[in-house]
């Protein structure tokens, strides 16, 4: 522990001349006071935090929305709401039986399907502002079941086209093995 003391004291012998020994002012605790006790005004960050937090909900809430299809007929007969219902229910689960059969060979085709339904889509939609507009009548009605039973047997076409050309490549490759 002496030896330590020594180490200590040498170093500190070495910097004696280099130590800031200058006096404060006198003033120096009244002037510390007077900056602790000044208050500053805060910064009123909560509400640019809120219209930036109104902004982000509002754009979630529109993209939410755009998204989403208008699926229920407020101004449509029980009848024509079930069958919109079930057809769509079908044409939903074609899509899903198009979209597993995603593959390099089959992208073009399922791209190809698919602009194809939105054109089914807009028409449709055509369709359902008519109704709205004009009321249930049976040509009106016809149209719209014809509609949905061509997007139905449309989606089933392109998946038995997707299925011969794979029944196709697997025999074409069969043969040249």
């Amino acid at each position: 522990m002496k030896n330590e003391k020594d180490n200590l004291d040498e170093l500190f012998s070495k910097f004696e001349n280099q130590w800031d020994i200058e006096e404060l002012d006198p003033n120096h605790q009244m002037d510390f006071m007077q900056k602790l006790n000044k208050k500053e005004p805060k910064k009123k960050y909560w509400f640019v935090t809120a219209i930036a937090a109104s902004i982000v909900l509002m754009l979630g809430v529109s993209i939410f929305y755009k998204n989403e299809k208008p699926k229920e007929f407020k101004f449509a007969s029980k009848e024509t709401k079930r069958t919109d219902s079930i057809f769509n229910i079908l044409i939903d689960n074609e899509l899903v039986k198009l979209k597993e059969k995603s593959s390099p060979e089959n992208e073009q085709i399922i791209n190809d399907a698919l602009k194809q339904m939105k054109t089914f889509d807009a028409d449709y939609q055509k369709i359902i502002n008519e109704l709205q507009k004009n009321g249930e009548n049976k040509q009106i009605i016809y149209a719209m079941i014809s509609n949905l039973q061509t997007r139905i047997s449309f989606l089933q076409t392109v998946l038995k086209q997707i299925e011969d050309n794979e029944k196709f490549k697997n025999t074409s490759n069969e043969k040249t093995l």
